[in-house]
């Protein structure tokens, strides 16, 4: 959807055009997230996917909802988002707007190695680790060594502040709650799974398809971060990504530089929206 002169007159989309789009979101989703939906209903847990909707708070109906975003109006539907609720939100719009700014202003780091998922078992037996029930591919002790032999550099700090106490300080940073701008970089996997936290932070003032996009990166983002970590995944399909080995390392690199490729015009997509909402609201981008 085309970024709107904030001194427009709302553009108003057909009801034909517009039905058309929310059946094709919501089949969109529907395909994202039916299988999260049938395991729910049979109580059965999924150590990769349910982390999209335990950590971050989204419900598979609000992201199944669709919306065109401030400054359409659907006629003969609902009423569309006002003003009041983009001015409203606007200390939001700014805290999200001056991080995104941030992070894509900052070089991306590919020698992390997601060693954070390694650092949040460190000296733990393994009926401690998150997800219990599977085992850890090498061992506690072998585990352990991993972190011991490799630098840790995580900058993220909602995975950071997972790490186990004799793990932290072995990190080379210590990001808080409060400083994410001077620490996220975009090539960190949390960083990039985040657009979507970011995305649905900001519905209904953005369009669901740039939700659903973000979405959908961070769902393949978490099955690398997950393939990457210390658990054997194997009986669920996942091949492990060795990276205490060379040729680990390397398709992990790999396949972080792609995702960081795929998230930038996202984040560039949501900063432009956050400016542009901003700028309606009376409110200016901040920039660190």
């Amino acid at each position: 959807m085309p970024v709107l002169d904030p001194k427009l007159e709302l553009v108003v989309l057909d009801e034909a055009v517009w039905r058309a789009r929310a059946a094709a979101h919501e089949a969109r989703v529907d395909a994202l997230v039916g299988d999260h939906r049938a395991r729910r209903q049979q109580g059965v847990k999924h150590p990769v996917h349910d982390f999209l909707f335990t950590y971050y708070s989204f419900r598979p109906a609000q992201l199944r909802r669709w919306s065109p975003g401030y400054g359409v109006e659907l006629a003969r539907g609902p009423e569309p988002v006002s003003l009041d609720e983009v001015v409203a939100r606007r200390d939001l719009i700014a805290g999200i707007h001056a991080l995104l700014v941030a992070t894509a202003g900052r070089p991306a780091n590919f020698g992390c190695f997601g060693m954070h998922e390694w650092a949040m078992v460190y000296r733990l037996s393994e009926d401690e680790t998150r997800h219990a029930t599977y085992p850890l591919r090498l061992g506690p002790a072998g585990t352990d060594e991993v972190v011991e032999g490799h630098r840790i550099a995580c900058s993220h700090f909602d995975a950071y502040r997972f790490f186990t106490a004799e793990a932290r300080p072995l990190n080379t940073l210590t990001p808080v709650s409060h400083d994410r701008p001077a620490f996220e970089q975009p090539a960190c996997l949390h960083a990039g799974m985040d657009l979507y936290k970011h995305a649905f932070r900001l519905a209904p003032l953005i369009a669901s398809d740039l939700v659903a996009d973000c979405f959908e990166l961070a769902r393949d983002i978490r099955v690398l971060d997950m393939r990457a970590s210390p658990y054997d995944l194997a009986d669920l399909g996942y091949e492990p990504v060795p990276i205490e080995t060379p040729e680990g390392k390397q398709e992990y690199a790999a396949a972080q530089r792609g995702f960081a490729e795929r998230g930038a015009p996202l984040r560039q997509g949501l900063i432009e929206e956050c400016e542009r909402l901003l700028a309606v609201s009376g409110g200016a981008g901040s920039r660190p």
